[in-house]
């Protein structure tokens, strides 16, 4: 992901996970907590990796995390996956964190963007093929 990037005016990717920022997900400024977006967008990962491989998948690493705006209560939060590259059991998504404000007068906002890794697991655990 690359800067210029950020200046897009629309989502990469397909939309996989979109909810609500409710004040009990605030930090002590009043808000949204980033753990809580970076939780949103490791699920987001999970749930495309999951129908991508299949079945059972892992977060191995997540890297090139940026925070990009504040997220306020109300905003709906949506949370994009594009794949970008499969090897032989990991997926590499790039995730971004959109968020359409609460007054909904405004154009959506991307928030956040991270790279994660998804490895396809056997039910013991171990690497596994993806599906093909």
């Amino acid at each position: 992901m690359q800067a210029a990037e950020q200046t897009r005016p629309e989502p990469q990717g397909e939309l996989a996970l979109r909810t609500l920022a409710m004040p009990k997900n605030t930090n002590p400024s009043g808000d949204i907590f980033g753990g809580w977006i970076m939780s949103l967008m490791d699920l987001a990962a999970g749930l495309a990796a999951t129908a991508r491989a299949n079945g059972r998948v892992v977060t191995a690493s997540v890297s090139h995390l940026s925070f990009l705006a504040p997220v306020k209560v109300g905003d709906a939060v949506c949370c994009y996956a594009e794949l970008v590259r499969v090897g032989r059991s990991s997926m590499i998504y790039d995730i971004e964190t959109w968020v359409l404000p609460q007054r909904l007068s405004g154009a959506m906002v991307k928030v956040t963007e991270a790279q994660f890794t998804m490895v396809a697991v056997d039910e013991t655990g171990r690497p596994r093929p993806t599906a093909t």
